[in-house]
């Protein structure tokens, strides 16, 4: 399956006594599935996915597809501590019609977390998961840091299609995207090389008179290599293939021009909550091939990604999603709200990054 682009990872909304705000959540996913990302990933760390109950869980993964749009690809955050509880919850989003099952790295047994330990974690959610399985490594949050070598070995799983790599360290990305060239695999995409899922496959194909077949997930990356240029009419939808390796996504938005000139297809960005337009333009100029351009849009958002995101964390994230006319609210506790102060900083920050 391709992955590419510009992915944000959304907030779960909470009313002020900490209810989930179901009503906002689907608001804010009709609106950035008219945005020009890629798709929407849902219970990421920005979607505060560690401080909510199972049931919320599953009701925000219900609640967020409803709401998205059919083109857009999505991605479930289903990583939780135990292997089996992951496992169950990809399940359920696989049920859900979900693309992808986000592994963030289990970490509170911090001095059992050794190599034998993540590559048994990650083979066993693989080999089982109906949905492709991408690896979230999240230091910062964390406290552990995948090795590039134990990404690189989990790379030749044939259910484990990429990372998001949100160390910030651009040349562990590099690392790993030179060592992972050896993965070829091959992608159903569009005729203009947009991503396909079975999801997307299914929707096109209801009522047009093919069918209606869903296309499993094998098909659409699985082994078989035909030629690119031949093009398949499945419904509304026009397809080819493409050839794709271990995609590397980063999460880091102050270096986003950076990891993508080491290598990177795309990134998961929390800073793109707020700003989904401004992340994207840093990746179309530099799909273009205008990388002065693509330089230029990355200086106008550093400072205010690294610092919102990287310095006040989820309550500075949605106070500018509220900036910018998504629903951003409040964070759940333990996580505390801006001051004023704070909130007169992201205000001036966010002054000419309004979209």
């Amino acid at each position: 399956m391709l992955l590419s682009g510009i992915l944000p990872p959304i907030t779960t909304p909470f009313y002020p006594e900490g209810k989930v705000y179901y009503k906002k959540l689907e608001s804010n996913v009709e609106r950035y599935s008219r945005t020009p990302v890629a798709g929407i990933v849902v219970l990421g760390s920005t979607g505060e996915a560690i401080l909510l109950s199972d049931e919320e869980r599953r009701e925000v993964l219900k609640t967020a597809r409803g709401a998205a749009a059919n083109h857009k690809v999505l991605i479930a955050g289903t990583g939780i501590e135990s292997a089996v509880e992951t496992l169950r919850l990809s399940e359920y989003a696989s049920e859900l019609g979900y693309d992808i099952a986000m592994v963030r790295t289990p970490h509170f047994y911090k001095g059992q977390m050794k190599p034998p330990n993540m590559l048994a974690f990650y083979r066993f959610v693989a080999d089982r998961s109906p949905l492709p399985v991408i690896i979230y490594n999240f230091p910062q949050a964390t406290g552990y840091d995948m090795p590039a070598e134990v990404v690189i070995e989990l790379a030749n799983h044939p259910n484990i299609i990429g990372i998001k790599e949100s160390s910030g360290d651009v040349e562990k990305a590099r690392k790993i995207v030179e060592g992972t060239r050896h993965v070829q695999r091959s992608a159903t995409v569009t005729e203009i090389f947009d991503a396909v899922t079975a999801r997307m496959v299914k929707a096109a194909t209801e009522g047009s008179g093919t069918g209606g077949e869903l296309v499993p997930v094998a098909a659409l990356g699985g082994p078989a290599k035909p030629s690119s240029a031949a093009v398949n009419v499945l419904g509304a939808l026009k397809t080819r293939q493409k050839e794709v390796g271990f995609q590397v996504l980063v999460g880091a938005a102050h270096k986003l021009e950076p990891s993508l000139q080491a290598g990177a297809v795309g990134a998961i960005l929390a800073f793109a909550v707020a700003a989904p337009t401004a992340c994207y333009e840093i990746y179309a100029a530099w799909k273009e091939g205008d990388f002065d351009l693509a330089r230029l849009k990355q200086e106008r958002i550093a400072k205010a990604a690294e610092r919102v995101v990287g310095g006040l964390s989820i309550p500075g994230s949605k106070y500018a999603m509220d900036l910018n006319g998504y629903y951003g609210g409040p964070a759940r506790l333990p996580l505390l709200p801006l001051t004023s102060d704070l909130k007169a900083e992201v205000e001036q920050l966010m002054a000419d990054i309004r979209n």
